[in-house]
Formats: structure tokens, C-alpha cells, sequence
């Protein structure tokens, strides 16, 4: 008989971990995705001997040629069936989009994009034939507005966020939970991989990993179309989307002029 895991991509840091350990915590077998494997496999362990639960660890580069399609096939070739998916993995690029490097930004396009979708239909197909499961794609605030050099990262954002609704819509009736998550500035390593300067952002802007992953799963429970964790981040995603694009790309532009000043 298939074992059913919670299949959380990008699992080794940040949100993703939070969301790893928040689900084992309830007592849910996981299948942890990353590039590396040391990392995954401490989480795993710790994971196992905390909560004892059933751990995988499937280190995988998502942007690499045909690392869905090798994924898919190990976690058949495992004997699990995702009950819950997570696209959590993805990264951000900070910087004027000419002066960026071109491969970058289409292996962030492949990440960010590409294989969440792949991964969502691929799990959407075999949760609607069993009637229930659940799927959240991790998106970001700063898909809500143009993003002034952040200008792809905040393109593959407003995707996410955009076909996951969509999606959630198309499945109403079928057991099965669709929703985005959009933080705010998370405390995890994603500025500084981004080479993006975070040292003027006030510190009330900014939550923990585990009460953005908390507001996550409790928003696939409730079969909500998208969570956005916190007060101050539910006004700037409000402002964003009443606002013009011609105005809020202007002030993102203006903040982060400033912010580099």
C-alpha cells in the first residue's frame, strides 16, 4: 500500500523547513526536496527522532533538465503518494534586469515558475481522481506590483499568484485545496542570496518562517484561496492591489533607491 507524504520543495531553509517541521509536527510523513543532501538529510533525521514520522529526503536541482520528470518517477519508485504538496523552492535576483545575467534569470524563471507548475499539475491530476488533498504554492508580496530591480522575481510572483487562485477556482468540488502564500520580509537567507539590501526595513515588517508557514497550512485546511500572514503585510497587499501599477512601481522604485543610497 502507497505511503502518503507531504512533498515540500525548497525544505532545507527558511520557509520551507518551517513548513517541513510544522507538518511532521501533526504527525504527517514527509518527502523533503532540495539541492543538498547533507542538509536534508540532518532535518530528516531530526525530524524522525522528534515526531516519529516518516521522513524521505529527495535531493533534487529543479531547474536542471529533467528533474521533475526524476522526481515524479522516485516518489514512485518509493511507493509514496503526495497527499500534500508544497512548492515552496525558489530565489530572487536583486538588480537592474539589463545589467543581470541572462541564464540567472531564466533558471530563476525555470524555478519559480516552471517546475511549480509541473509539480502542481502533476499532483492536481492524482488528487482529484482520489477526491481530497492539498496543494500550496509559495509566492510573495512582491508579485503584487511591478518591482523596480526585482523585476523577475516579482514577474514569477504575480504568476504564482495568479494561476494558484485560478486554480483553487477550477477545483471547487473536488476535495482538493489550492492556495497561495503570500509573505512579507521573512527572516530566512533569501536577501542576502539575492544580493538584495534589507538593512533599512523596519523591524516590524518582519516575521519569523514558522508564523508565515503556520498561517499557510492553516489557510489549506480552511480551503482559502491565499493567506497573507500578519496585519501589516494584509495592508500593503490591499494598498498594492487597489493602487495603479504606475503608482506602486514608482514607490517601489523609490524605496529601493533609497534603500541603496
Amino acid at each position: 500500500m502507497a505511503q502518503e507524504v507531504a512533498l515540500i520543495t525548497g525544505a532545507s531553509s527558511g520557509i520551507g523547513e518551517a513548513l517541513a517541521r510544522r507538518i511532521a509536527r501533526d504527525g504527517r510523513s514527509v518527502a523533503l526536496v532540495a539541492r543538498r543532501l547533507p542538509r536534508l538529510e540532518s532535518i530528516a533525521a531530526e525530524l524522525r527522532a522528534n515526531h516519529r514520522v516518516d521522513v524521505h529526503a529527495l535531493p533534487a536541482d529543479l531547474t536542471a533538465p529533467g528533474a521533475i520528470a526524476a522526481l515524479v518517477d522516485e516518489v514512485g519508485r518509493r511507493g509514496l503518494t503526495v497527499d500534500w504538496l508544497v512548492n515552496n523552492a525558489g530565489f530572487g535576483t536583486f538588480g537592474a534586469f539589463h545589467t543581470l545575467d541572462l541564464d540567472g534569470e531564466l533558471r530563476e524563471i525555470q524555478l519559480n515558475v516552471v517546475a511549480l507548475v509541473r509539480l502542481t499539475h502533476a499532483a492536481a491530476v492524482e488528487m482529484a481522481a482520489r477526491g481530497r488533498g492539498g496543494i500550496l504554492n509559495v509566492s510573495s508580496l512582491a508579485g503584487f506590483q511591478p518591482g523596480p530591480m526585482n523585476a523577475t522575481y516579482g514577474a514569477t510572483k504575480a504568476f504564482v499568484t495568479s494561476f494558484t487562485e485560478a486554480v483553487h477556482q477550477e477545483m471547487q468540488g473536488t476535495g482538493v485545496s489550492v492556495t497561495v502564500l503570500c509573505p512579507g520580509f521573512t527572516r530566512t537567507g533569501f536577501q542576502k542570496t539575492a544580493n538584495a539590501p534589507a538593512e533599512s526595513v523596519p523591524g516590524f515588517m518582519w516575521q519569523e518562517s514558522d508564523e508565515v508557514a503556520r498561517a499557510g497550512l492553516d489557510a489549506v485546511a480552511k480551503n482559502h484561496a491565499s493567506a497573507i500572514p500578519g496585519l501589516v503585510n494584509k495592508t500593503l497587499g490591499t494598498f498594492s492591489q487597489m493602487a495603479p501599477n504606475a503608482l506602486t512601481r514608482r514607490i517601489a522604485g523609490k524605496i529601493i533607491q533609497n534603500s541603496t543610497d
